[in-house]
C-alpha cells in the first residue's frame, strides 16, 4: 500500500507557468532596421560579458534575432563592439554605456 499525499494536491490540478509574451521591437516599430554600424542600438542585445542576450530575455522574435546575430558578429569583426568581457574592462566600452 501507498502512503498519502501530504501536499493534498494532485500534480494535474497545479497550474502550469505561462510566460508573458513579449512583442519584438523591430516587428512592433519597422522603421527599426538592424545594421551593424549602429553599435548603440545592439548594445542593448549583449551583457556585460559581451555575450549575445538569448530571445527569451530580450524579446526579439526568431527571425530578427538571426538577423541581428549576424550584425553582432560583423560589429565584433569591425571593432565596434567587444568580443569579451575583457574588452569591455580595457575600452570602457560599459562604463560610458552605464553614464549614459
Amino acid at each position: 500500500m501507498r502512503g498519502k499525499r501530504t501536499s493534498g494536491t494532485k500534480p494535474r490540478d497545479r497550474k502550469k507557468f505561462v510566460p508573458k509574451q513579449r512583442a519584438c521591437p523591430f516587428c512592433v516599430d519597422r522603421s527599426r532596421k538592424i545594421d551593424y554600424k549602429e553599435a548603440h542600438t545592439l548594445r542593448r542585445f549583449i551583457s556585460d560579458r559581451g555575450k549575445m542576450e538569448p530571445r527569451h530575455s530580450t524579446g526579439v522574435c526568431a527571425k530578427h534575432q538571426r538577423l541581428l546575430s549576424t550584425a553582432l558578429k560583423r560589429a565584433r569583426y569591425l571593432a565596434l563592439l567587444p568580443y569579451t568581457a575583457e574588452h569591455i574592462r580595457w575600452s570602457g566600452v560599459g562604463i560610458r554605456a552605464r553614464s549614459a
